[in-house]
């Protein structure tokens, strides 16, 4: 049946079979008289807050009886009897139990068609703790969690604004699975605001496994040839907060600790929450440093192997650059094989015990650096490159830019050994079409404020600026 009926033993039935009463044994249900009506309680174990659920149950049994004799439908007796607060009134069955499944607990009573769904519930989660990708020197040190009330309030313990709106939908055709919209109403853009609804709205998936990053592909252009992230996440409140004071939107997905911060364009991550902890100079050449590195991380191996391809083109004064002994294995070899090895090292420290990582911190360095160079399987000088490479792409906020310019560099290196100088060129310039090509899910363009060009905007991606009083 689609709605609950006036009879508690059909009502029973229905949601005893609904909810897997038997089968699932964290489907708790408990029969109890509030007064003379009979009634039933469901909640799921783990979800419930025992202390509350109690006090209630309590009240039902001892002096709500009294009052419940006097109820006239499902609402009179929420208004005379649950003292819960957060308390809703429904007779729709699927919508029942959504409610049961994020927590709330059901109350049925005889001789009334609609329910009472309490949200006295309590998730399991953790401290709300500083991210690990995300760590500043100065500043907060709290980050998000797996529970979207926390989050929330995180936000709104920052934001004491009426006009900080926190909007709540659901996706995913199983897991339905709670999404937020954190944004400032008078600050937002109202057609990102609504093309992002529609785009929320059009998500037909069943299920949100991998939590914000399914909902950023069910939401994205397909482009499987492009590596460049069009959103950028944060685990930080602090910086979650400052984009939507700015006027962005952020969106949350419950179980998920990174919120999508949206409009998004490539220069939005030169930025990082140290430039604002620090001085405005201070700030601005972290900012210079992080494009500086960004660059160096991208060209210098391209760059180099173009070099040293043939010595000839090497001005005196770089002959150092220049290999004394090639190797057995070819240049540009092994090049792409350090690239395979270092990402290769990072999944496997990802999968060591933490008592096992000094020791295999020791055995990597050894066999790719000493062993490697006296096998003659790698010369010095692309140890170093790749090296400084690898400690660059630590230096990136965000881990997809990371994997995006890897993978361009990897492309890079190749077009300079099949069309030498002309490779690189032509690799230059693809990038530029592809980067101008690259259609972000909110926002006036990826190269934004580059393309289409902002004088403002541009001035303050690249100087950070202090922030003005009134008594300034």
């Amino acid at each position: 049946m689609d709605t609950l009926t006036n009879s508690l033993s059909e009502n029973q039935r229905t949601l005893d079979t609904l909810l897997g009463v038997g089968r699932n044994y964290d489907v708790i249900n408990r029969d109890l008289y509030v007064g003379s009506r009979k009634g039933r309680l469901y909640v799921i174990d783990g979800y419930g807050d025992d202390g509350v659920i109690e006090r209630i149950i309590s009240f039902l049994l001892g002096r709500g009886g009294d009052l419940a004799a006097e109820a006239a439908d499902m609402q009179d007796f929420i208004d005379r009897c649950v003292t819960f607060c957060e308390v809703d009134c429904e007779n729709n069955v699927d919508k029942v139990l959504k409610g049961a499944f994020i927590g709330k607990t059901i109350l049925l009573l005889e001789g009334f068609d609609y329910c009472a769904m309490i949200d006295a519930k309590q998730f399991p989660g953790r401290s709300v703790e500083e991210p690990s990708d995300g760590k500043v020197l100065r500043g907060s040190h709290d980050g998000f969690t797996e529970t979207m009330v926390q989050n929330t309030a995180l936000l709104r313990r920052r934001i004491r604004d009426t006009h900080l709106t926190l909007e709540s939908h659901q996706v995913g055709g199983r897991s339905r699975t709670d999404v937020v919209l954190a944004y400032m109403d008078n600050q937002a853009d109202p057609k990102d605001l609504e093309e992002l609804r529609r785009k929320l709205e059009q998500i037909d998936v069943g299920s949100i496994a991998m939590s914000q990053e399914s909902v950023a592909e069910a939401i994205v252009k397909p482009q499987w040839y492009n590596p460049f992230p069009k959103v950028r996440y944060t685990e930080r409140p602090d910086t979650a907060t400052a984009c939507i004071m700015e006027g962005s939107i952020v969106l949350l997905v419950d179980n998920s600790p990174s919120v999508m911060i949206m409009p998004t364009s490539l220069f939005d991550f030169m930025e990082e929450a140290n430039d604002y902890y620090f001085p405005p100079l201070v700030g601005t050449y972290l900012r210079y440093l992080r494009m500086v590195v960004l660059l160096l991380a991208l060209f210098i191996t391209p760059v180099w192997y173009l070099l040293v391809k043939d010595a000839g083109r090497v001005p005196g004064a770089l002959q150092f650059i220049v290999p004394e002994e090639p190797g057995s294995v070819p240049l540009l070899v092994q090049l792409l094989l350090l690239d395979f090895v270092v990402d290769l090292l990072k999944l496997a420290s990802l999968n060591t015990p933490d008592a096992l990582s000094n020791s295999f911190s020791m055995l990597g360095a050894l066999i790719l650096g000493d062993f490697a160079v006296q096998a003659r399987w790698l010369v010095p000088e692309v140890l170093v490159y790749m090296a400084f490479v690898a400690i660059a792409n630590f230096a990136q906020p965000s881990f997809e830019l990371g994997y995006a310019l890897k993978l361009i560099r990897m492309l890079f290196l190749i077009l300079v050994a099949a069309f030498d100088v002309w490779g690189l060129i032509g690799g230059i310039i693809g990038l530029f079409l592809l980067l101008a090509s690259t259609k972000p899910i909110l926002g006036r363009g990826y190269l934004y404020p580059l393309i289409p060009f902002d004088g403002k905007a541009m001035g303050r991606l690249l100087v950070r600026q202090p922030i003005s009083g009134k008594n300034s």
